[in-house]
């Protein structure tokens, strides 16, 4: 097997693409795509996301300190690409989307009705890193749609066909090839 040397760069794929929504007082919410998205604790429950400085989202989730992480399904994909190409400066991505705002319960930012996740934070710490800033968030609520509980009241979320993105394509999951500690478990 040969392989090729590439320059140092961002190979880690696929990502989870999720819309983050954010809002400044009195103004109109925005949304943001990000791929760049990743749990970093269990206790307590933390999330990043890394932003460019120049997104207009930049600034409002800076100055605010908090946004809702919504996740993203294969009916929302062409939203999420939509709202992460066209800047919020310039249009409402709720109403050109025909988005829900949904009213989240401990942070002022709403997020979207149509995710089966939302996740409210609360910014923590910003690290400038480069082209990037990273938001260093705790999880201070989560909501999910009811339409994935099953009768005994656990939450399936892989029904929910959700989207990864790799390398520059959105992407559906694939199917199940295990389950954690399969690989040790007692046959």
């Amino acid at each position: 097997m040969a392989k090729v040397t590439f320059k140092p760069g961002n190979m880690l794929y696929p990502l989870p693409v999720v819309m983050v929504s954010c809002k400044r007082k009195d103004e109109r919410p925005n949304i943001i795509t990000v791929a760049w998205a990743g749990t970093i604790c269990s206790d307590p429950p933390m999330l990043s996301i890394s932003v460019r400085k120049e997104r207009f989202s930049h600034d409002i989730i800076a100055e605010t300190k908090e946004f809702v992480v919504n996740l993203v399904t294969a009916d929302l994909a062409y939203a999420t690409d939509y709202c992460g190409v066209k800047s919020g400066r310039d249009i409402d991505k709720f109403k050109e989307m025909k988005l829900t705002e949904s009213e989240s319960k401990e942070v002022s930012v709403p997020g979207i009705a149509e995710s089966p996740v939302n996740i409210e934070c609360k910014v923590t710490e910003i690290k400038e890193l480069g082209t990037h800033d990273l938001f260093i968030a705790k999880i201070v609520n989560v909501t999910v749609d009811d339409k994935y509980m099953d009768e005994t009241g656990k939450f399936d979320l892989n029904s929910s066909d959700l989207v990864a993105y790799s390398h520059g394509m959105y992407r559906h999951l694939g199917d199940n090839i295990g389950k954690f500690g399969y690989s040790v478990k007692k046959k």
